[in-house]
């Protein structure tokens, strides 16, 4: 099954094919009705969907699903919204709704979040990632394999909390008192890491956004004073539970890629900006590392690029033992059913060590 091949790849094990997964192509409802025969319209119930969607991964052969359950909500909406654009066909998320948690900056950092929210409960956080566990397994397919993870785990955590003004301003203000308030977020968030490391899920998901795409909005001397060894602090129980660690960046974090292998992650997932090369040349023997096709190369490219894109990846990561095929930065819903077909058919003739 393909989340055996997950796991044979978290393991450093060779299989006979590369294993696979893919993030926002199982709602995109033209090409699932292309891939399953099932209809699915604005009119489709939720179950419809759900059935159709899980359908369609186990047609793709999904080794794994991405998943993180801790998000902004754990703020109680006492946190920055920044709107979101268009990125689902109905345009059901779009939010213009911007409101702003602190009007001034230097505000931060005096920002104490036990105050604000108490000492997070590790029970109940065990139990809420025990039971979207158990949902996952209960409703996407029984080859898949699924996870906890959270997603707000510092830079992404005060983000969310912040807005990028107030971010970029608080830190260029005073580097130091930010980096104070960085360790506050942290000490706060360890306690849903210690949940984490408590729940049953024997993989879990580390994700942080802390650079952007053209690489790190801080300085280099920040991120290793105040980002890196809160990342090892939040890891330490999920080493000594025994988990398996994932850990996901948008962006080009090629700069940082060793900084986050010392903090004791056993893979990586990346968008195309990051060098997935010299991740296969450095860490291919004894880390999982999961992308990195180039979703732009779908939307517009010919079926030659398409081609090229899938063979780059596979060149770079077949050898590679913990090597995991993905579109690195979604296969959305815009992306042309016959590109999107195209590109399944290059990765299966391709898969085979």
């Amino acid at each position: 099954m393909p989340a055996d091949a997950m796991l044979a790849a978290l393991n450093m094990e060779m299989t006979p094919m590369v294993p696979r997964t893919e993030y926002s192509a199982a709602a995109h409802w033209p090409l699932i009705e292309r891939v399953t025969g099932i209809r699915i319209d604005q009119d489709s119930t939720d179950e419809e969907r759900r059935r159709a969607s899980c359908a369609f991964m186990r047609a793709w052969h999904y080794a794994m699903q991405w998943n993180t359950d801790i998000y902004k909500d754990i703020f109680n909406g006492q946190c920055t919204d920044m709107g979101h654009a268009v990125y689902n066909a109905d345009g059901s998320d779009y939010n213009a709704h911007i409101t702003q948690l602190f009007d001034d900056p230097e505000d931060v950092y005096d920002y104490d979040l036990f105050e604000a929210h108490g000492t997070p409960d590790v029970a109940a956080i065990v139990r809420r990632f025990d039971e979207k566990l158990a949902w996952q397994q209960s409703v996407f397919p029984e080859e898949c394999l699924c996870m906890n993870g959270v997603y707000v785990t510092c830079i992404s955590g005060v983000l969310e909390l912040l807005g990028w003004d107030t971010l970029l301003m608080a830190a260029g203000l005073d580097p130091k008192a930010f980096g104070a308030f960085i360790d506050r977020y942290c000490r706060w968030i360890g306690y849903y890491f210690e949940a984490l490391a408590k729940c049953k899920s024997p993989v879990v998901m580390v994700h942080d956004d802390f650079v952007w795409g053209n690489g790190g909005f801080l300085a280099p001397a920040f991120y290793r004073e105040f980002v890196f060894p809160n990342y090892k602090r939040l890891l330490a129980p999920l080493h000594e539970a025994g988990k398996k660690i994932l850990f996901t960046a948008d962006g080009d974090y090629t700069e940082y890629i060793d900084d986050v292998a010392a903090c004791g992650v056993n893979g990586f997932v990346m968008e195309p900006v990051t060098d997935m090369k010299y991740i296969a040349e450095k860490y291919g023997k004894t880390h999982v590392f999961v992308g990195n096709a180039d979703t732009s190369i779908l939307f517009r490219g010919s079926r030659e690029d398409i081609y090229n894109e899938v063979k780059r990846c596979m060149d770079i990561g077949k050898r590679c033992p913990g090597f995991v095929m993905a579109v690195g930065n979604h296969i959305p819903a815009n992306t042309p059913v016959e590109n999107a077909l195209w590109y399944n058919e290059c990765y299966e003739k391709m898969a085979r060590r």
